[in-house]
């Protein structure tokens, strides 16, 4: 059986990194990108590598969709060199940054850098990789629970996942045709270093949250990582344009 090969997005750390290692215990190979810490990147690698699985890292600002040609010419290379290939599976389109704001407040740039790296980067990256894809791959988008539940600070951020969401779908049904199915999971508040920490470090917003929660608790970035390997199993290969909430339970 051909080993798969799965394109993580901001893989080197946080959620992406979670997602990497999860992926990568299936047996799944792994082309991750970061943004500028080649070090945590690197590191990342070799846990992989640790696992007996292949996996290598690329640098990737998805907020530069001009830089999007050359990186989709350096996956193909890696393909080729590393695993002998010229398509991939999986696409996990998870880089993202936090910018907390009001709506009175948010400035243009903000909104810019939002749409860059949220929207438009998603949106021209997928189509850029498209021609590697292999006919009945998978991508995943990654949403947030701040596209269902409205907390302040987040209206910018929230409608680009919105977008996303949308986005998501028509993807579904253009890319059907050649058998590739797209899902978008949508995290809930979880303890990782994303928007500063602020979940994960403030024990006030870390409580708050938590009463809000069915299941009683904060989300951990093993809880992502675990339904985005699971969401990507052939098992689920039959479940397409749908928008996964993984979130304990979040205001409901």
């Amino acid at each position: 059986m051909t080993q798969h090969i799965a394109v993580v997005t901001g893989g080197s750390r946080g959620l992406g990194k979670n997602a990497a290692l999860k992926l990568a215990a299936k047996g799944i190979g792994i082309i991750l990108t970061y943004n500028n810490n080649a070090d945590d990147a690197q590191q990342v690698v070799r846990e992989i590598e640790q696992k007996g699985v292949k996996a290598t890292a690329l640098q990737l600002n998805v907020g530069d969709s001009a830089s999007f040609p050359a990186f989709t010419r350096a996956v193909q290379e890696q393909l080729k060199t590393v695993w002998q290939r010229e398509t991939f599976d999986y696409l996990l389109n998870n880089a993202g940054i936090g910018i907390n704001a009001s709506f009175a407040d948010t400035t243009e740039a903000q909104f810019d850098q939002l749409v860059n790296i949220h929207f438009k980067g998603p949106f021209f990256l997928t189509q850029s990789l498209l021609p590697l894809m292999k006919n009945g791959g998978r991508i995943l988008n990654v949403s947030s629970g701040l596209a269902r539940f409205c907390q302040p600070g987040y209206a910018a951020y929230a409608a680009m996942k919105g977008a996303m969401e949308v986005l998501t779908r028509y993807q579904a049904k253009e890319l059907g045709a050649r058998g590739i199915s797209v899902n978008i999971i949508a995290p809930g508040a979880i303890e990782t270093d994303f928007g500063g920490g602020m979940v994960r470090d403030n024990e006030q917003i870390n409580q708050h949250i938590a009463a809000q929660t069915a299941l009683g608790r904060v989300g951990l970035p093993d809880d992502i990582g675990d339904a985005i390997a699971a969401l990507l199993s052939d098992e689920l290969h039959w479940m397409n344009a749908q928008r996964i909430e993984v979130s304990g339970g979040m205001f409901l």
